[in-house]
């Protein structure tokens, strides 16, 4: 009996004829070049750097499309950025200890929000591995310990024929359920060395299937189908598997209100009559889903920010998929299906029963009360009551300001165009109140909640996308970080408008400080005349006011390359309410 994993490619001539006849001036940076390109890359992130040189080196003789940016962190964010825009997992090339370790916060934040990317560092010469002290510049005496308890995996490469095997474990890796940032690192001398290694050809790495275990998915059906009270919270991971389509179909079928977190917003239509949007932080969501009989929580851990800082606390039955196994049931008990998010929705509607199914149209905006007619009344009104509690509360707050800047941008961002927003006050105010419009259209750095990921993220999407202009959101404080890669978005000329909210420090530590203590500490900044600042770059800058903001970032946003429009304005935080009363 023959079976499939015992098939052998048998190599083709011209396989043959390269491996038999290898390019000359070759080294173990072609290797990881060639790797790549066979696994399907067409482009890099990174900083060079002494020990990486000869993989930098190789680039020059591939077809591999380079973007350097001017910080590694920075990088990461790029590369993280590109991993969810394309779904691939986006090569981070670095340089060993220093060059390395500033990565770091932005491979937290892609493990967090399950981006793949694929990082590769090169080490100190390999008669320094081994943790000795050698006096090797940059060198750790254990640099990957500094990554394992970041990444999904590690792997550590000491000589040339491992290269290939190593890269391509690692890619599999990252974009096996749940996506995630991996290590690989190749010492020095293994990258510089001349290689008689043939030319790398095949590449095929891949990633293994998470589907759920058909025993949960009968049961968790049964729930569903027989629930009074049904409702869904979506989390990233229906995002990152592409499994909003079949969120929306199991939600229709079961009449099941949805609401997304903020790192699942895009997963399911901000205007359907079943949405209750993303107000997560808003008692009287707690207390809707509180309330649910069965709670089908898809691609979240239920944390922090979505379990309203851990004040949820449900009374029904609660069903978690979830493909990160650390997660399951972490917060609380559930029947807990160890699954890919597309896969469990797939599995639960071929197995749900039919409720009088919500038939839509396909239009999301602009037909609401058409489709409400259409869809029944337990489901939509149950909807617009939480809704309505919820605008009565904010607009008790008068807060029309930030209401009005999330509609100015909203109103000027194309509506395929997508959005990376930092962790800055208008920020928190997307999370709950901005309509993506879309699916994996708008991303934030809410995983790990590191200043800087706006824009050195809106270049990475920028470089994976260049058909629709990108948005990125930052406040000065979070602006300051990233201000180098306005000369990458220049070099490269990447189409990215960059709004920094300009409220003189960092806002929303602020008023975080001022509510608990009186009076905030170290949140004041000296900062730059921001549009000066980007025009020595060669960056066009505006600055705008509450009343002309959508029309300054509509023009930004419709003139090719980058550009930089800056918003001065003291915003405030709507009122939180995770406490009773």
């Amino acid at each position: 009996m023959t079976h499939d994993h015992d098939l052998v490619l048998k190599p083709t001539p011209a396989q043959t004829e390269a491996a038999l006849n290898p390019p000359p001036g070759r080294n173990g940076g072609d290797l990881v070049v060639e790797t790549l390109a066979g696994l399907g890359t067409t482009t890099v992130f990174g900083l060079p750097g002494q020990h990486a040189l000869g993989m930098f080196d190789a680039l020059r003789r591939s077809d591999l499309r380079y973007i350097g940016l001017r910080v590694e962190n920075n990088a990461g964010f790029a590369a993280d950025a590109y991993g969810r825009v394309t779904g691939e997992a986006a090569p981070l090339l670095l340089s060993t200890g220093p060059g390395a370790l500033t990565s770091l916060a932005a491979l937290q934040e892609a493990a967090a929000a399950s981006a793949p990317v694929l990082a590769i560092s090169s080490q100190v010469p390999t008669a320094g591995l081994g943790g000795g002290r050698h006096g090797y510049l940059h060198e750790l005496p254990d640099q990957q310990a500094s990554f394992r308890g970041v990444v999904k995996s590690v792997h550590t490469v000491r000589t040339q024929s491992q290269i290939p095997s190593a890269i391509a474990d690692a890619w599999k890796s990252a974009l096996t359920v749940p996506h995630g940032p991996v290590w690989v690192e190749i010492p020095q001398d293994v990258l510089l060395a001349q290689t008689s290694i043939p030319v790398v050809t095949g590449g095929d790495a891949f990633p293994e299937e998470l589907p759920p275990r058909p025993e949960l998915t009968a049961l968790a059906a049964h729930l569903l189908s027989s629930a009074e009270r049904p409702a869904i919270i979506a989390g990233g991971g229906v995002v990152r598997a592409d499994a909003a389509g079949k969120l929306r179909a199991l939600a229709e079928r079961l009449r099941a209100p949805v609401v997304t977190t903020y790192g699942g917003k895009g997963a399911f239509p901000w205007t359907h009559p079943l949405s209750l949007q993303s107000w997560m932080e808003d008692r009287h969501m707690t207390d809707f889903l509180e309330d649910a009989d069965v709670l089908l929580v898809v691609g979240s851990g239920l944390g922090e920010l979505s379990s309203n800082y851990h004040t949820f606390r449900p009374r029904g039955r609660v069903i978690q998929v979830e493909a990160d196994l650390g997660k399951l049931e972490s917060n609380h008990p559930a029947l807990g299906i160890h699954a890919d998010a597309r896969l469990a929705l797939q599995a639960l509607l071929e197995t749900v029963e039919t409720v009088e199914p919500v038939v839509v149209g396909e239009g999301e905006s602009g037909e609401e009360e058409g489709q409400e007619a259409r869809a029944g009344v337990t489901g939509p009104e149950r909807v617009r009551g939480v809704l309505d509690r919820v605008g009565e509360r904010i607009a008790a707050q008068e807060l029309t300001l930030e209401q009005g800047l999330l509609a100015s941008i909203r109103a000027a961002l194309p509506t395929r165009s997508p959005s990376f927003w930092d962790m800055t006050i208008l920020s928190y105010w997307a999370w709950a109140g901005f309509d993506p419009r879309g699916t994996n259209t708008m991303h934030s750095a809410q995983g790990a909640g590191g200043l800087g990921y706006a824009f050195p993220a809106a270049l990475g999407a920028a470089v994976a996308d260049p058909t629709y202009p990108v948005l990125a959101v930052s406040g000065d404080g979070g602006a300051l970080y990233g201000i180098a890669e306005l000369a990458t978005a220049r070099q490269y000329d990447l189409n990215v408008t960059w709004l920094i909210v300009d409220d003189g420090g960092y806002g929303i530590l602020r008023e975080y400080m001022t509510d608990a203590f009186g009076e905030s500490t170290g949140t004041e900044l000296a900062r730059p005349d921001y549009v000066a600042l980007a025009e020595s770059f060669g960056v066009p800058g505006v600055r705008t006011s509450p009343e002309t903001l959508e029309a300054d970032l509509a023009k930004a946003l419709g003139e090719p390359g980058p550009s930089v429009v800056v918003l001065p304005a003291l915003l405030r935080m709507f009122a939180a309410t995770h406490l009773d009363g």
